[in-house]
């Protein structure tokens, strides 16, 4: 099989497993490929980028493959609770274990958690013959690395950065990607441009032991529901992946690009943190009592306030607080299966969308209410908060992009409306809790008189159901939201028949569409998981329980092989679409695990 055809079926669906430690992450195909991994960070430079494919006048790269001969089929899991991902290509001389992972656990009362991927190759049967095929590239696939060798290691050098591979493997096989017997264990230890301080294979060894003994008891501390364990454990394994430590920012996706239908130019960077889609995370690991995760993201969201002093928030951010992420378009990647544009970037940080601030706020509501917290938050924070408040009083009758980011049309979106009342409750909620009555009752008489406007507003008499705009006509899956935040009992009548409204226009089995209005590409195609996901979650809290589990099984068997989702599916073949693994479908399926899922008491 020839390079271009390997890579051609490397890049054909989203079958891809995902390694990393909260520093950088790695996505892998099911035949052990790196397809693709940015560094130093989730959204730098993607130095292995197959995944949208190679600029069509340089030699295919973007890749890290460990190549076997004869290969007949593959096997591809995760080691147990862990972020340790194995795959045994098996051929017709042999097979052929590779065990990848990122270091990650304690280490002299710190947490180290290096930008290095450790693969470990180690013959199962027979005499595996392999062909280890490195191949980084820089400037999102412009540039070609210059190589140096030493006695163990290649030195991978590039305009801005050096990438360093230490391996106990024949060098020169490496360095011509020779066809060689795999007689004995191989390690491939790729990072940064520095020594060991041990030896190849002990260091190997020392941190896979290290890293499965991190996430073992860090799922061990997890609190889970009696059903669907393994599919919650994954999801959350998978959100604690998408962190990033050092600020403590949670990104949307680990890719850009990944169109949300075939051939619809839907192709966006989703390498940052939107502050709406971060409290969905938060939230979701609260519930599994995650709490470190609540504490590192108070502080990124504390930075943001303070920073904006009282002006306008922007949905997204960079995972440094950078507040410029100016889009622009990769000429020379293809894109995945050749739809591009590839995209860098995202024209939504210049967006005004007044959700914002309801996010914000209810992200870190729950830190001055729980007592577990080492740095609980300060009656500064709180006043840094009302501010966020006030802006939401400006605004939550004003037009914006909304919550789905619309390009070139603005309204007065319910969902926004919504999650601006969302940001005076809590703030009532929270003076209340600090022992501050006069502005409790003064944010509580502001959330009432919202709630007012969007009750009388986004009603449609016509339609029977609120709707996605204040005065509109159309009807949008995101009000779904108005139970979630405890704006309406979820048996009103009135949610009740928005319930069956959307589901009637915008159901298709299982899935769910977002909305029903054209938008800047059209109508949408594929369904969007999170929508999906909402509506199990209401129907579970209307009491239709036993339909709310059904859709649930539904869209838990849409998950790939390895438990992951991304952002869309094409509700007549199954196949995922859009950015991946999404964070937002991860939150879905612990949701509504945790809410369907029957008692530990009733269960034993």
């Amino acid at each position: 099989m020839s390079d271009a055809q390997q890579q051609e079926r490397k890049v054909s669906d989203l079958e891809l497993g995902v390694v990393g430690n909260c520093s950088f992450a790695a996505l892998i195909d099911r035949d052990a490929s790196v397809v693709w991994c940015c560094l130093p960070r989730f959204d730098g430079d993607p130095v292995f980028h197959s995944l949208l494919g190679s600029p069509p006048d340089m030699e295919d790269g973007g890749f890290f493959a460990i190549d076997l001969e004869d290969r007949v089929h593959s096997e591809q899991d995760y080691c147990g609770n862990t972020a340790v991902l194995e795959t045994v290509l098996h051929g017709k001389q042999g097979s052929v274990r590779i065990t990848d992972f990122a270091p990650r656990f304690f280490w002299r009362d710190r947490l180290y958690h290096p930008n290095m991927l450790i693969r470990r190759l180690t013959p199962v049967s027979g005499t595996p013959r392999i062909r280890i095929r490195l191949r980084p590239r820089y400037d999102y696939g412009a540039a070609l690395p210059s190589l140096t060798f030493g006695s163990h290691h290649i030195r991978y050098v590039g305009p801005h950065s050096v990438l360093r591979l230490t391996t106990n493997a024949p060098l020169d096989y490496v360095r011509e990607e020779t066809l060689f017997n795999l007689s004995s264990p191989v390690d491939l230890l790729l990072g940064p441009d520095e020594t060991l301080h041990e030896g190849i294979a002990h260091t190997a060894r020392n941190f896979e032991e290290r890293t499965r003994d991190y996430w073992r008891r860090w799922v061990h501390r997890l609190a889970i529901p009696f059903e669907w364990q393994s599919a919650v454990l994954r999801a959350a394994i998978t959100l604690k992946l998408c962190t990033y430590e050092g600020t403590g920012a949670i990104v949307a996706a680990l890719t850009t690009s990944i169109p949300e239908a075939p051939g619809t130019q839907r192709n966006w960077d989703y390498r940052y943190c939107w502050v709406r889609d971060a409290y969905f995370v938060v939230r979701a690991l609260n519930r599994m009592a995650a709490m470190r995760k609540m504490e590192n993201y108070f502080d990124w969201l504390m930075n943001i306030v303070a920073s904006a002093a009282g002006s306008h928030i922007q949905p997204v951010y960079g995972l440094g607080l950078e507040s410029e992420l100016t889009e622009r378009i990769i000429p020379n990647l293809p894109g995945y299966r050749g739809m591009g544009p590839v995209r860098v970037g995202n024209q939504a940080y210049q967006h005004f969308q007044h959700d914002s601030y309801g996010n914000v706020i209810l992200g870190v509501a729950q830190a001055f209410l729980d007592r577990r917290l080492m740095s609980p938050p300060t009656r500064m924070d709180f006043l840094r908060l009302e501010d966020m408040g006030r802006q939401a009083l400006a605004c939550y009758d004003k037009p914006d992009a909304g919550m789905w980011e619309l390009r070139s049309r603005a309204r007065i979106h319910t969902t926004s409306s919504l999650m601006c009342w969302a940001a005076a409750d809590r703030l009532a909620r929270i003076a209340d809790y600090i022992g501050e009555p006069e502005r409790a009752r003064d944010w509580r008489q502001e959330a009432e008189r919202i709630k007012q406007v969007i009750l009388e507003r986004a009603w449609s008499q016509k339609r029977q159901a609120f709707v996605e705009s204040l005065d509109g006509e159309y009807l949008d899956a995101g009000v779904l939201l108005m139970t979630e935040v405890g704006f309406i009992d979820p048996n009103d009548p009135r949610m009740v028949s928005t319930l069956e409204q959307i589901e009637s226009a915008l159901g298709r089995g299982a899935h769910m569409m977002r909305y029903e209005a054209a938008d800047d590409f059209g109508e949408p195609t594929t369904a969007f998981t999170t929508c999906s996901f909402w509506r199990i979650d209401a129907l579970a809290r209307m009491g239709r329980r036993e339909e709310a589990r059904d859709y649930f099984e539904a869209l838990l068997a849409q998950r790939n092989r390895l438990g992951m989702m991304s952002e869309d599916i094409d509700v007549k073949t199954g196949e995922a679409w859009g950015n991946y693994p999404q964070t937002y479908s991860m939150v879905g399926v612990i949701n509504c695990a945790m809410r369907l899922s029957r008692s530990w008491e009733k269960a034993i």
